[in-house]
């Protein structure tokens, strides 16, 4: 789980604008974190099924939200993953 500041911190390297909070961009970057930080849990914690189902929904997501983005804007889309390493 992020804390609040690392959110904020995520938030505000991925914005559009000042107060954007909820782009496709922004939800993408927030999701890649906790999928990073989930994956490491995973390791330690082979057995964990809750988390590892959870995961499976937020990659599901991500990729969903890939692709609206790939589809609105393709150069945004390319400079994204780019960023994030995907």
């Amino acid at each position: 789980m992020l804390t609040t500041e690392e959110k904020l911190q995520i938030i505000k390297k991925y914005n559009i604008h000042e107060t954007d909070t909820g782009s496709a961009e922004v939800q993408i970057a927030l999701l890649t974190e906790e999928i990073q930080r989930l994956l490491g849990h995973l390791k330690e914690n082979k057995k964990d099924n809750h988390s590892r189902r959870g995961l499976l929904k937020m990659v599901s997501k991500r990729r969903k939200l890939l692709k609206y983005l790939e589809s609105k804007n393709e150069k945004i889309y390319n400079e994204l993953v780019k960023k994030l390493g995907l």
